[in-house]
């Protein structure tokens, strides 16, 4: 039986599209090259026996949040989120307090932090009050016609400039700190423009969802996508890498969560020049160097209120952090970390712990900066390296090969800056369809971006059902 669709990649675009697609009713498979889902949100034993690390990302908030996922039973399917005591924790040095914790309440936070309280609650208490009408309308193509428009207005108005800007409205080194740390994730210079966007989101969903994990390692969220997939009847074959369009069943219309390079070669001779001139432009961003480390203990943090969170962001006061994200490197790197095992046990040994951190180095870098890492961490752990049972290092370059949507390194599935969301891959306001009927990209490449959210194979899938199936309401 012919099916209706086949999405190429189990990551969890693929999959979100998929779940779409088999919500209205069509017969769809997906066909992953790996032996397991997720792409990059999968965990495996990478360091020693009993320890499960997160290949990819670590920690979800997005997911969390995400306007898909909240429509579908995934609980039913094996998805238990776990809550730390609190989302954020940023080490300082000593003479600036031992750093600062963010806290989920607001009213805590603003209390927190004293005589910046007041803008903190400026900033983040009216974009909270409709957080949901809000993240329906940045997860999306950029262009389009806002739901929410008020919201959106005042977000914009925030979010448009620079990080640098908004720290500026800060006084105390905490508070300054705390923007730096959040602004990191777009592996973008803080003084860049719209950076301040994606801070504020961070900051946002920190307090509307906190900034959970899925118990047992970050595949236990892809493999329950997997199981209401085959629920709802599709079918997922894995460890089979499709090259050419040969390869592919046939069917009415094809999703592919993957790079720009990859459809492509797919499309073959069947692109157009102008469309495939366009995606061979296409931006990508910095890479990453991640680590992954079997622990002996909890990592000795000088502050022991960094315990209190999972995410822990590494890089000191919000001048270095700015430098360091300035040139994607030098000997203070900002780290990103996340410590499960305090919150997580079952995913290390009795008395041992799992440690996931990652750094952002120049794309397709090789180089290696577990010195410079580690130092960082030393800094604000003294003795961390006495607990390290073994490490594993993942280079920019080991990424890509995983990979062709980690293109140099980069986990955000292209550039981040303003011109790189609008042109994700192409300028249109339907970036998902490509000029040859049936096809569709469903990655990172395409809008809302990087990050575990499911929404750009969501808007793909339903891009597919209207021109394709005359369905034209979400499902």
């Amino acid at each position: 039986m012919k099916l209706d669709a086949v999405v190429v990649g189990a990551g969890p675009n693929g999959l979100s599209a998929a779940i779409t697609l088999a919500r209205a009713g069509l017969r769809v498979q997906v066909i992953e090259a790996h032996d397991q889902v997720g792409g990059g949100l999968s965990s495996q034993a990478l360091t020693l026996p009993g320890f499960t690390h997160d290949y990819g990302s670590a920690i979800h908030p997005l997911a969390a949040a995400s306007p898909a996922f909240r429509q579908w039973p995934l609980h039913a399917f094996g998805l238990d989120w776990i809550h730390p005591g609190a989302p954020v924790a940023h080490p300082l040095a000593a003479a600036l307090g031992g750093g600062i914790v963010l806290e989920r309440n607001l009213d805590q936070m603003v209390a927190l932090l004293g005589p910046d309280g007041a803008t903190y609650r400026r900033l983040l208490g009216p974009l909270l009050r409709d957080w949901q009408g809000l993240l329906d309308d940045i997860l999306r193509p950029l262009i389009h016609w806002p739901a929410h428009p008020f919201t959106l207005a005042r977000f914009g108005l925030r979010g448009l400039p620079s990080a640098q800007m908004l720290a500026a409205l800060f006084d105390t080194p905490q508070a300054r700190a705390l923007i730096a740390g959040m602004a990191a994730h777009t592996t973008l210079p803080l003084s860049t423009p719209g950076t301040g966007a994606m801070t504020l989101v961070l900051l946002l969903l920190a307090h509307a969802v906190g900034w959970p994990f899925p118990r047992g390692g970050a595949q236990a969220l892809a493999q329950a996508m997997q199981s209401y997939l085959e629920y709802l009847g599709g079918e997922v074959i894995t460890g089979v890498r499709v090259e050419r369009r040969e390869q592919l069943p046939p069917s009415r219309v094809v999703l592919v969560d993957s790079s720009p390079q990859v459809l492509l070669g797919l499309l073959g001779d069947q692109a157009p020049a102008s469309y495939r001139a366009a995606l061979e432009r296409f931006r990508y961003g910095p890479g990453i160097q991640k680590f992954d480390y079997a622990l002996s203990a909890p990592v000795p943090w000088e502050n022991p209120q960094m315990l209190r969170a999972a995410t822990v962001h590494v890089g000191g006061t919000f001048a270095e952090i700015s430098a360091s994200e300035r040139h994607h490197g030098g000997p203070r790197p900002y780290v990103l970390a996340a410590q499960h095992t305090l919150f997580d046990p079952a995913r290390a040994p009795q008395g041992h712990h799992t440690f996931w951190a990652y750094a952002h180095v120049s794309s397709a870098s090789s180089a290696d900066i577990t010195a410079q890492v580690e130092a960082q961490l030393e800094r604000f752990a003294p003795g961390f390296a006495g607990t390290v049972l073994a490490r594993t290092q993942t280079t920019a370059l080991t990424l890509q090969h995983f990979s062709p949507v980690f293109q140099g390194g980069d986990v955000n599935g292209g550039k981040g800056d303003l011109l790189g969301l609008l042109m994700r891959p192409t300028l249109s306001v339907t970036p998902y369809r490509t000029p040859v009927k049936g096809w569709y990209l469903c990655s990172s490449s395409t809008p809302p971006g990087g990050g575990i959210h499911g929404m750009a194979g969501y808007h793909a899938a339903l891009t597919a059902l209207r021109d394709e199936f005359g369905v034209q309401e979400s499902v």
